[in-house]
């Protein structure tokens, strides 16, 4: 198949978005959809690896901050997996941070072995932690209320979404169904 690396242009965005949302549909982030694309502040790189159809076979955004880039959004449609395309991507990324001034290329992540191991084949070393905890209704219709500690009346929670130190890791996946170790990779460039 003929695949083209390009800037993303806002005629993408459908297929950007489409993407996307399968790519991330068997992993710790199949719920992480978003009805348009993300806004990458200047001057930030956004690419996408279109195939022969024109439709967007991958893609990476990417922002700068000093001497500090970080991958935004990586995926690759289910379709494309295992042709080297991530890796493309990664490469001009890393040559554009380069020219930007960075010296550091990172990225956060969750806990799917798939997603480590390719940070780690590309060089990336891991460093620091933090947890994702879900407290949702339909899990266990308590897990809200055990998230907060104070409720506001007429307001029942459903789903609660939070940020808690990795050393709660333990009491948290014995109230919480679903908890995930976000990690940092990063990289010197």
């Amino acid at each position: 198949m003929t695949y083209t690396l390009r800037a993303y242009t806002p005629a993408d965005e459908t297929s950007w978005l489409r993407c996307r949302v399968l790519a991330f549909l068997d992993t710790a982030f199949y719920d992480s959809v978003v009805p348009a694309k993300p806004v990458i502040a200047a001057p930030g790189l956004e690419l996408v690896v279109v195939d022969a159809t024109g439709s967007v076979a991958a893609l990476m955004d990417t922002g700068v901050e000093g001497d500090a880039a970080t991958i935004d959004t990586v995926a690759v449609h289910p379709d494309h997996r295992r042709r080297g395309l991530g890796r493309q991507l990664l490469d001009r990324t890393r040559d554009w941070a380069r020219s930007a001034g960075a010296t550091t290329l990172d990225a956060w992540t969750r806990d799917d072995a798939d997603t480590l191991a390719w940070y780690h084949a590309m060089g990336f070393d891991e460093s620091d932690h933090y947890l994702h905890v879900y407290a949702n209704h339909y899990s266990d219709p308590s897990e809200p209320t055990r998230a907060i500690r104070e409720r506001r009346p007429g307001i029942h929670p459903i789903v609660i979404f939070g940020h808690a130190p990795l050393a709660d890791e333990r009491q948290l996946r014995s109230e919480f169904a679903r908890v995930h170790v976000d990690r940092r990779f990063a990289q010197r460039l």
